[in-house]
């Protein structure tokens, strides 16, 4: 494919000064529309649009390229029938296609007004990027600057552009527009007619961030993306500053820890193995909460993924360094810690962006054949809300240790039961079929600590058997959504241990 003229109308005008001047100098003649003739004019010979159309840019420049003498150089074929027609016509064929559209998802994070927003909705530069996209075998369709400089090597390599790269483009071209109309049809959504719930249609735009070694299993290929427009700080925007890559289970492992510690506002550590916390813990100062953390249960830690919600620093980055540690995942590092954790070369340590709260969203997931999609488990604590139905009240101590457990819980595979003071995890039972199985796990797990302790389970307690093997190793409070047909009885069996019981409403199952 020769390339004798290009189409060049550009909002990000970022490299095109040169790569036109080397278009030129290979004898490729510069078509451009306003704004980008203007700026080329200096330095290429340049053909406006408005001297191949015979019609001036039209409605403050609505109307640049919408016409055939610019389409049909586009969309001709390079056969004879279209050739013949194009010469009927005198339309010189357009060989090569340079658009990026009007900055519309820009505008609109810059701004929530509406007519701001229509003016920056581009219509002639979709058009012709489908229209050179379409025509791909024959024309060349560029949306992105960080191409120019491949084109230009091949240009000048062999005087054409390969129907290898044709094709890349082509698809990328799509993929542009694909994205740009997500935005546009979401913000209207919004503006317009208010957002719906759950869209008729939905649309899902990822960007790939990285391919991975292997799934969940060797056999199982994988890859990593991530949301165009990520604001909160989450694994998907950290930066791995040292370690192997990243495998498909430290990134799913790395999320469950760094999302539950964005729960607390004081210091907190997140200890995660196969998504479930086996440590979690608050301190005054992050070392105290780290050590706390991996009190919970040691042995499990062995090979863990670590979340911390502050910057880790010289004393807590010595008590990780004496652990086996896969993934280390906090808002920031000291030049000490640094020093510290490199001298652990495979351990995979990611920076977050500043610590931001969970933002509301949904959550995904797969099954054959379809999409579930639920809103994010974003219910705040409110304890104003819970309900003390017990006939002992709770303690000052024991309230804490409700607010703190309550947090944690909502992070364990149900059916979920969890032992904790005010202040760590002791023990943790997850993802069992009976939830009085998943409380004598926890009860097994705590080591002999479950004095005095509070239970937090993600569901109501549908029998008094999970209330009596807590009393009998001396938990004095448990907290719990409520709600079974026997909810008087577990009561009752609460009263009957000089027990607290506490009613959240609120359910936190975790599939």
């Amino acid at each position: 494919m020769v390339i004798k003229r290009a189409l060049i109308s550009v909002s990000d005008k970022s490299g095109i000064v040169d790569f036109a001047i080397k278009l030129h100098e290979m004898g490729i003649q510069i078509v451009a529309t306003g704004g980008t003739a203007e700026l080329l004019k200096d330095s290429v010979p340049v053909i406006t649009v408005s001297s191949i159309t015979k019609f001036p840019e039209m409605l403050d420049g609505r109307v640049k390229t919408l016409h055939p003498y610019i389409h049909a150089a586009i969309l001709a074929k390079r056969i004879p029938e279209h050739m013949r027609q194009l010469e009927e016509h005198d339309i010189v064929p357009i060989d090569l296609v340079v658009v990026n559209l009007y900055p519309f998802k820009k505008t609109i994070e810059e701004s929530d007004d509406l007519e701001r927003a229509l003016e920056n909705i581009d219509i002639g530069g979709v058009t012709l990027i489908r229209s050179a996209a379409k025509n791909y075998q024959d024309v060349a369709m560029v949306v992105n600057p960080l191409r120019y400089a491949e084109i230009i090597e091949e240009l000048e390599e062999g005087g054409d552009i390969s129907e290898t790269t044709r094709e890349q483009l082509a698809v990328e071209a799509f993929l542009h527009t694909a994205e740009y109309d997500d935005a546009i049809s979401g913000f209207l959504q919004r503006k317009l007619r208010g957002m719906e719930e759950f869209p008729r249609n939905l649309s899902l735009r990822y960007q790939k961030i990285q391919d991975l070694s292997y799934g969940e299993n060797p056999h199982q290929k994988a890859a990593f993306y991530r949301e165009f427009d990520v604001k909160e700080s989450c694994v998907a925007n950290a930066v791995q500053l040292q370690g192997k890559p990243l495998s498909f289970n430290n990134i799913y492992d790395a999320n469950s820890a760094f999302e539950l510690v964005k729960e607390f506002e004081e210091p907190a550590v997140a200890i995660i193995k196969h998504t479930n916390p086996c440590g979690a813990a608050i301190g005054k100062k992050i070392s105290d909460a780290y050590r706390k953390a991996h009190e919970t249960d040691p042995d499990s830690a062995y090979g863990s993924i670590v979340g911390l919600n502050r910057e880790v620093d010289r004393e807590t980055a010595e008590q990780i360094a004496s652990t086996f540690i896969e993934v280390v995942i906090a808002p920031g590092f000291t030049a000490e810690a640094l020093e510290i954790l490199k001298q652990r070369k495979n351990l995979r340590l990611l920076k977050t962006p500043p610590l931001t709260t969970s933002l509301p969203g949904w959550d995904m997931k797969k099954v054959v054949g379809g999409l579930l999609v639920e809103t994010l488990d974003m219910g705040k604590i409110d304890a104003g809300q819970f309900k003390v139905v017990s006939k002992r009240k709770p303690t000052e101590s024991e309230w804490k240790a409700v607010l703190f457990g309550w947090r944690v819980v909502k992070y364990v595979k149900s059916n979920a039961i969890i032992l904790v003071t005010e202040d760590m995890a002791v023990g943790i039972g997850a993802g069992q079929m009976s939830r009085v199985d998943a409380a004598k796990i926890a009860i097994e797990k705590s080591g002999g600590r479950t004095k005095g302790t509070v239970l937090c389970s993600d569901g109501f307690i549908p029998f008094r058997d999970t209330v009596d093997e807590a009393a009998k190793v001396g938990v004095t409070a448990i907290v719990q959504p409520g709600g079974s047909v026997r909810d008087s009885e577990v009561t009752q069996a609460t009263d009957e241990n000089k027990m607290v019981m506490i009613h959240t409403g609120v359910r936190h199952f975790r599939h």
